[in-house]
């Protein structure tokens, strides 16, 4: 199971706690949706953003984050491709 997220209003002028529970949310812009782990802290993010938020339930199954490596290990590898380039 799976829940749903999409940011319906602005949040905007709202304090930074909220904003912060929106971003952790994986929401940027008004209109931007997530489908999430249906998981008891999730739930509980988005009853403390209820006002600004819809969610549902789906039955399909939430995607895997995606694996990013850290900015530093990225430079890296860009230098050595250019070093070995040229």
């Amino acid at each position: 199971m799976a829940i749903k997220i999409k940011l319906v209003k602005s949040f905007s002028g709202s304090s930074e706690d909220i904003v912060s529970s929106i971003r952790g949310l994986g929401l940027k812009k008004f209109g931007d949706e997530r489908i999430l782990k249906d998981t008891p802290s999730i739930r509980g993010i988005v009853f403390k953003v209820k006002h600004l938020v819809s969610s549902e339930k789906v039955s399909q199954e939430a995607p895997a984050p995606k694996r990013r490596k850290p900015r530093k290990i990225v430079a890296r590898d860009r230098a050595r491709a250019k070093a070995a380039k040229g």
